[in-house]
């Protein structure tokens, strides 16, 4: 007999569970009421793209509604939930590049430089490129690949966050965020940060750090919107 984990590597059952997967994504979206900071987001990026869109493990199952009919790419690993990921994000119309990053928190190195080359090209080509900022066990540090991205293709980072009022948080090295239908939807984007062509070692790390914060800093606007900590922002 086969085991539950060997039929979950079955291409079939991984494509099953994947547009299972986006069409409940899809129902989540289309049940919830939005809020999106900036009010003016979409006018203030349009003119900058493509752009790389950096989130935080975990937080990311609604992102491909960011997306708004501009293309997107998005990085997804190998692993067996990889494939489930990267099924659904298929079926939501957002094609992928895969490979992730490493403990080192490099995402041109794991899975591997193919990996980084595919994300340049995208860029290049002019699809905008979203990617999770930290790294496989190492959540809520931003990693330096997502920084190497930036200054090798001289394209700006928003840190962007999306939450939902209505979730299960799991208890997993990410607190995976399982969003729920019927409630409040924000995107929450911050300020780009841009990573200069020559930036030396300094530089690189003052911008992941900039990174980081503004991730934790629209994660918890977008949470306070959601759970309306803040009574003038709901527009639901």
């Amino acid at each position: 007999m086969l085991s539950s984990r060997r039929i979950a590597r079955t291409p079939a059952l991984q494509r099953l569970i994947g547009i299972l997967a986006a069409d409940y994504l899809r129902f989540v979206w289309r049940t919830s009421r939005l809020t999106v900071e900036p009010a003016d987001l979409y006018e203030f990026v349009e003119p900058q793209l493509p752009v790389i869109i950096a989130m935080w493990h975990g937080q990311h199952f609604m992102m491909p509604f960011l997306s708004r009919g501009h293309r997107v790419k998005v990085l997804i690993s190998r692993h067996r939930d990889g494939e489930i990921n990267a099924y659904a994000a298929q079926r939501l119309g957002i094609d992928t590049v895969r490979g992730s990053g490493d403990h080192g928190r490099r995402f041109d190195l794991k899975g591997g430089v193919g990996a980084f080359k595919g994300m340049l090209n995208a860029l290049a080509g002019g699809y905008n490129m979203a990617l999770t900022a930290d790294v496989p066990k190492v959540a809520r540090v931003c990693g330096l690949g997502i920084i190497k991205l930036g200054q090798m293709s001289q394209r700006p980072i928003f840190p962007v966050a999306v939450a939902t009022s209505r979730r299960f948080v799991l208890k997993n090295w990410d607190r995976s965020a399982v969003n729920l239908p019927f409630g409040r939807f924000a995107i929450v984007a911050g300020a780009p940060v841009r990573v200069p062509a020559g930036a030396d070692e300094a530089m690189m790390e003052e911008c992941r750090a900039a990174v980081e914060q503004r991730l934790v800093e629209v994660t918890a606007r977008a949470y306070e919107i959601v759970d309306r900590k803040d009574r003038h922002v709901d527009r639901g």
